[in-house]
C-alpha cells in the first residue's frame, strides 16, 4: 500500500471513529479485514473491554471470502444474544462499505443483531 493510501485510510478511520462509541448495552462491533482473513470484536469503550470477538481464521476458512464474512458475521451476533446484547454501533474501522465488510454486517442483521 502507498503511503498515500495509508494516509487516507487513517485519516477515514479517524474520522469514523471520533462519532463511535460502545458502551455495555450497545457496544462496538469493529470489523477488520486483512487479505486473508476477517475479525469482528464487540468493544466496551466505556471499561476498555472486548467482549466477544469471532473470525474467519478459527471458524476454519483458508481466505476471507465474502462467505466467511458472512459467517463471522453471524457468530459474532449469536455471541451478541447470548450476552443479551441487541444493538451494537458498527464500527468498518476505515474500509470502504463493501466486499467482505459489507457481507459481516449482512450476516449480523440475519442473526437478529440490530445497527
Amino acid at each position: 500500500m502507498s503511503f498515500s493510501k495509508l494516509k487516507q485510510r487513517l485519516r477515514r478511520k479517524r474520522r469514523i471513529r471520533k462519532n463511535i462509541f460502545g458502551t455495555p448495552e450497545k457496544p462496538r462491533l469493529s470489523v477488520y479485514r486483512s487479505l486473508r482473513h476477517v475479525y469482528a470484536q464487540l468493544i466496551d469503550d466505556l471499561n476498555t473491554k472486548t467482549l466477544a470477538e469471532a473470525n474467519s481464521l478459527k471458524l476454519g476458512f483458508k481466505s476471507g471470502n465474502r462467505k466467511a464474512a458472512e459467517l463471522v458475521g453471524a457468530a459474532i451476533a449469536q455471541k451478541a444474544k447470548q450476552m443479551k446484547v441487541e444493538k451494537a454501533a458498527f464500527d468498518r474501522n476505515g474500509f470502504l462499505y463493501h466486499g467482505a465488510v459489507k457481507a459481516l454486517s449482512d450476516g449480523a442483521r440475519k442473526e437478529g443483531l440490530k445497527f
